[in-house]
């Protein structure tokens, strides 16, 4: 069916008794066709259409943008009533005025209900058209002006509901993309199961929310991550937690949503389950106030629970690989260093020192962590370099130190094969690059060599002056001080050298090292 308020918007301006109107005459009679006919063409600028039967007439509406019929009741093929129905079904604005000798008032009920719009009694007098088709006209355009009206209504209405739906529809994924993130950066187990609750407390409007770990059993619940949002409300203990509700939900494996009494507060105890087996339970309480849980906040926390869950297994399996990874090339390290006993305990020195240079620098707990990495796997690229340099005693030949200056690239490409440790690899490449410029394996100059790697380098020349070589005697502290602050500006960065400095002047450096550990 046409929309008939969108449709005369386009299509026809206001009506006025000037406006050319396309009219449509329905009769069986050819003579009064072409009365009609012969009376508009004279009198107005009006275009005629004529049709003998409703089956005809209705054919010129569907092809003709037709503004008013004229139609007879009595006719062949389709009558008058059904022409008007069909009419009014193709377009409602249409304005249909019926011609008849002998009106009943059967006919006159059943035309009126499918849309007429007034009666013309046969003979016609033509000379009432003009004043017919101008009533009708203006009627039939506060018709259009009314349905105009409704229609944007109902189409405000449906916009109304619809920006409705987006907004809560933009808000559920807002709260789904918060929960991703915030458990995406959680960089432990431990940690993650902290996000955990206190994210329930961010997408519900729980009191509070603990996570409890099972025993093998699943008799017993031990809370071990907790969230309340009041801090008054926090307690050293675990005694609210209600344990038959825990033990229900790992039993039944699936979210329970328990409302409160007289539909105030409540609680939702979700399972999470590693490998189909539950290991825990997050419960989330409502005490206080007329509010209760919705299964909105269960759909959330249960989506919660199972991308923590999946989180958990896959950091439990990278802490469990990081580890293995981590203790064999440390296992290199030390067999470099065991065939080497001068430099035994190097790596692990240099990442002592480094750590405390980087904690006076105010270093980030991540830069912290990169650097106990790269400390301890610095040197790990001379495992590369033969035994006849690297234990020479005496001096090196320019062709064998240029040997000895692959290490880092070495070192720096076997950690490339773990693309957990990228920075660490960047770092360790370039820990003997110079302030200056003069260093290797790149000539990185000033700022442009990292700073963590710039932090390396005086905690590395710091050892290696203080430590007995196969070619020389350890020195004391007084001279590789001296060492460093004379070099800074040139070989060693002069910030990171007067921090260095700095702390062996105010006698922190022993204990900034043991805390550091």
């Amino acid at each position: 069916m046409i929309d008939p308020a969108s449709k005369r918007v386009r299509d026809q301006e206001e009506f006025s008794a000037d406006t050319a109107l396309k009219i449509l005459v329905v009769d069986d009679e050819p003579a009064i066709r072409d009365i009609f006919e012969a009376y508009f063409r004279e009198t107005t600028d009006h275009t005629v259409f004529t049709a003998e039967n409703g089956r005809e007439g209705l054919e010129i509406v569907c092809r003709e943008k037709i503004d008013c019929c004229f139609t007879d009741l009595s006719m062949p093929v389709m009558d008058g009533i059904e022409f008007v129905r069909r009419v009014h079904h193709h377009d409602r604005t249409i304005p249909v005025v019926v011609m008849t000798g002998y009106p009943s008032v059967d006919s006159a009920i059943a035309t009126l209900r499918n849309g007429v719009v007034d009666f013309l009694p046969k003979p016609v007098r033509m000379d009432q058209l003009r004043t017919v088709i101008h009533r009708i006209m203006r009627e039939r355009a506060l018709f259009v002006e009314n349905l105009l009206l409704k229609e944007e209504a109902l189409r405000n209405e449906r916009l109304l509901k619809i920006n409705e739906e987006l907004t809560e529809k933009i808000k559920e994924v807002e709260t789904l993309n918060l929960i991703l993130q915030k458990l995406d950066h959680a960089p432990n187990s431990s940690d993650l199961l902290r996000v955990l609750v206190n994210l329930s407390g961010e997408v519900t409007a729980c009191d509070e929310s603990h996570f409890c770990v099972l025993t093998e059993e699943g008799r017993e619940a031990a809370v071990i991550a907790s969230f309340f949002r009041s801090p008054r409300e926090a307690t050293p203990d675990d005694g609210g937690v209600d344990r038959g509700i825990i033990r229900k939900a790992s039993k039944e494996g699936i979210p329970l949503l328990i409302h409160g009494n007289n539909g105030n507060g409540g609680t939702m105890a979700i399972p999470l389950k590693i490998r189909s087996k539950i290991f825990g339970v997050l419960v989330s309480v409502i005490k206080h106030g007329r509010r209760q849980f919705s299964e909105r906040d269960l759909y959330f926390l249960n989506f919660l629970s199972e991308k923590a869950a999946f989180s958990i297994e896959n950091l439990a399996l990278y802490e469990n690989i990081y580890e293995n990874v981590f203790s064999t090339l440390y296992a290199f390290v030390e067999t470099i260093e065991a065939r080497d006993p001068y430099t035994k305990q190097h790596s692990a020195r240099v990442t002592q020192y480094a750590r405390a240079i980087g904690k006076a620098m105010g270093c980030s707990q991540d830069e912290m962590e990169v650097l106990n990495v790269a400390g301890n796997l610095h040197d790990i690229g001379k495992i590369g370099i033969p035994d006849r340099i690297l234990l020479k005693p005496g001096r090196l030949t320019d062709a064998e130190y240029d040997v000895i200056k692959r290490h880092p690239v070495i070192g720096s490409n076997i950690i490339g094969h773990f693309s957990m440790w990228t920075q660490e690899q960047e770092i360790m490449r370039h820990h003997h690059e110079r302030w200056d410029g003069k260093g290797y394996p790149d000539g990185l100059k000033g700022e442009a060599i990292p700073l963590l790697s710039r932090i390396l380098a005086v905690a590395d020349t710091y050892d290696a002056v203080t430590s007995d070589r196969s070619y020389r005697k350890k020195l004391s502290d007084e001279t590789a001080v001296k060492i460093i602050r004379e070099n800074a500006g040139t070989q060693f960065d002069p910030g990171i050298a007067g921090v260095f400095v700095d702390l062996h002047e105010r006698r922190e450096w022993r204990s900034l090292c043991r805390k550091v550990l």
